[in-house]
């Protein structure tokens, strides 16, 4: 009885392992990849934080805008009061020198005091630069999501490809395994000889070794996948088949050219452009007079006993105010604010230099991958025709071999050439796939893969 209940528990316990296992394994399209990554990478999360820090900073700069409130409260004793020296005509003792201590042995106090900025020209520079980091972080986080999605999209292209070249090694091994069977009773039959037999042994090893090479590199491309997306490395995901007969290479329009301010990295750099002036501008209030507003309460307590809780005569409770206007006008700081301008006069123009740096490096960008997009497109089309021809050589000789009108080491080539040509087909298909990431990239359309 007591085995039978732990048979069933150890079956309840397998069943629910079972179906965890299959709860964390996920099914992938390119768009499902995508946006499961810009919601669990670090890199964007952390993006979004800067965008959230940067809300807080323009809130920190807002408040030098507003009142500054502080209170004050104080309670001090004076065991050994300080003795004050008077001359003695002061008291009818001319020619003497008195000693006389000032003050009371308890002091206590509290003040509020508050101060408002009138005019401060830096606060409303700073205002303006707040508001401007914000769009600089919130344009950041969008480059930052851009090269996750060519990074994720790059890497699922290469999964795929290598799972096509493990179908087509799959395809290669079953053909060669069905030679392998008709050798061998061939061979037993005394139709063929032991080198024959040897040889298609050698050739399945060959491709299982490269199959088994081609699980692992899948394998480590599949955790560098997940790595990128964000994802735990111990989850197991699933990409769906892709057909790959369906892609068709489209031509380019001659003259198609691409918007170079539209580009979030180009967009960036004029952000940055404007943070500078701002910080310029920054440097220039410095110039400006400030005008702020002051003010003061307090009450004060003063008595040689305890005085919390005590009135006069003990004690002599008295309060006091103040209310002041405070103007600063600079004269002259050794020209240290002429010289923080011309700093950042610099950092701008080196700045345009960065930028007409990056249109150049955009435009060349955009080139290329019209070019490689191009090329790519030729070499896929001939080795759509390789394969044809490839495959019609292979199931000639296979016929020709199996009418005793070729030797196999024939068959074995043509076999070869046919797995050499259809890896080259999956190269030249994932090329296509990179090429046409970077001309999507080079227009700046990026995020329309979330949708494919």
């Amino acid at each position: 009885m007591i085995r039978r209940i732990s048979s069933t528990l150890f079956s309840l316990l397998l069943l629910v392992s079972a179906g965890q296992l299959q709860a964390q394994e996920k099914t992938l399209s390119l768009p499902d990849a995508l946006n499961y990554a810009l919601k669990a990478s670090q890199d964007a999360r952390k993006a979004r934080l800067e965008i959230e820090a940067g809300r807080y900073k323009t809130e920190e700069v807002k408040s030098r805008a507003l009142p500054q409130i502080s209170a004050t409260g104080s309670l001090n004793y004076n065991p050994i009061l300080q003795l004050t020296a008077l001359p003695g005509e002061l008291a009818g003792q001319p020619g003497q020198t008195l000693l006389v201590a000032f003050g009371q042995k308890w002091n206590s106090g509290a003040s509020v005091s508050l101060s408002q900025n009138l005019f401060d020209q830096s606060v409303l520079t700073g205002l303006k630069a707040a508001k401007s980091t914000q769009e600089f972080y919130r344009i950041n986080a969008q480059l930052t999501e851009e090269q996750l999605i060519e990074q994720v999209a790059n890497a699922y292209y290469q999964i795929l490809v290598e799972r096509h070249k493990i179908g087509v090694l799959d395809t290669t091994l079953s053909n060669t395994k069905r030679v392998q069977n008709i050798i061998q009773g061939q061979y037993e039959n005394g139709l063929a000889k032991q080198i024959d037999v040897d040889r298609i042994k050698v050739s399945i090893a060959n491709l299982q070794t490269q199959k088994q090479q081609l699980l692992n590199a899948v394998t480590l491309r599949e955790n560098q996948l997940k790595y990128a997306m964000g994802m735990p490395i111990q989850d197991t995901i699933r990409l769906p088949e892709m057909d790959f007969s369906r892609i068709q290479p489209g031509e380019l329009a001659i003259r198609d050219t691409v918007n170079v301010s539209a580009r979030t990295e180009y967009r960036l750099l004029q952000q940055q452009e404007q943070l500078l002036k701002y910080q310029k501008e920054a440097y220039k209030s410095e110039y400006y007079p400030s005008l702020s507003l002051s003010g003061n309460y307090g009450y004060q307590g003063l008595g040689n006993e305890f005085p919390l809780f005590k009135g006069a005569p003990a004690v002599n409770w008295f309060d006091y105010a103040s209310i002041g206007l405070s103007l600063k006008i600079p004269l002259f700081n050794g020209f240290a604010t002429r010289s923080r301008v011309r700093q950042a006069d610099v950092e701008l123009r080196k700045l345009k230099e960065d930028m007409d740096q990056t249109t150049l490096g955009l435009n060349l960008q955009h080139e290329n991958a019209r070019t490689q997009l191009k090329n790519s497109i030729i070499i896929l089309n001939n080795q759509e025709e390789n394969v044809l021809l490839a495959q019609k050589v292979f199931d000639n000789t296979r016929n020709n071999y199996n009418n005793g009108l070729a030797p196999l080491t024939d068959l074995l080539d043509a076999e070869t050439s046919l797995t050499e040509a259809n890896n080259n087909r999956s190269a030249a298909l994932l090329d296509y796939k990179l090429a046409e990431i970077q001309l999507i990239k080079a227009k700046g359309n990026l995020k329309s893969l979330l949708n494919n």
